[in-house]
């Protein structure tokens, strides 16, 4: 699940990427309304976070232009205060769930759970790439009908080369989606999930489909 934390609450966001990161989620975390747009609008999550009082731009009115572009991902709003008000508003500028501070972080993590679960039926149910499937929501990918045994990031990097499917993706992209934007080690790390997507995915069945463009990132050819 990837995630993106709007909180200008700096230890309590720095709590929830921690939290999310130890149950193997990716987290994004942008300080103010108008960073959290462009997080939003520059990548795709399964889920937003999306404090209420937020600088530079309120979490009402990031909901509201984020409907205004079409964009439906799932917003949890967070907010301090606890006022009916509140949180019809912050449901009728679009906003699929509410949760009060202080909360449990178990209960945001199952929230968080089922916003995403709704989020699944939106995008294709199983993808298909030459003979490679791939089932985003059971986790599931096969080639040839073989099961593909594969680790949470190697799927979540064959899902992103799956997605965009003939079109080159950038280290950058990959390592920002999968590692999350703050990511501060080694980027070489990102070679050695695609020399072990290439061993499993690859070598076994004959077939050179996850290309290396030199300077540019990587791509998953689609085959006549």
């Amino acid at each position: 699940m990837r995630v993106l934390l709007v909180e200008d609450e700096t230890p309590l966001a720095a709590a929830l990427q921690e939290g999310l990161k130890r149950e193997g989620h990716t987290a994004d975390v942008a300080c103010d309304g108008a960073e959290g747009l462009w997080y939003a609008e520059e990548n795709e999550y399964d889920v937003i976070v999306l404090d209420l009082m937020l600088p530079v731009v309120n979490g009402f009115q990031v909901c509201r232009r984020l409907r205004e572009l079409d964009d439906w991902t799932p917003v949890l709003m967070l907010t301090a205060r606890d006022g009916d008000r509140d949180m019809v508003e912050g449901l009728d500028a679009g906003a699929d769930d509410y949760v009060t501070k202080p909360f449990s972080f178990e209960v945001l993590l199952a929230r968080l759970r089922s916003l995403a679960r709704r989020n699944v039926t939106e995008r294709p149910t199983v993808m298909r790439v030459s003979d490679l499937e791939m089932d985003p929501a059971s986790r599931r990918a096969s080639r040839q009908g073989d099961e593909l045994v594969l680790t949470t990031r190697e799927f979540a990097v064959l899902e992103m080369l799956m997605r965009n499917k003939g079109a080159v993706v950038s280290k950058q992209q990959l390592l920002g989606a999968i590692w999350g934007f703050d990511f501060d080690g080694d980027p070489n790390i990102l070679e050695v999930y695609i020399g072990r997507l290439r061993r499993k995915v690859d070598k076994p069945y004959d077939v050179d489909s996850i290309e290396t463009v030199r300077g540019s990132g990587y791509r998953l050819r689609v085959e006549p």
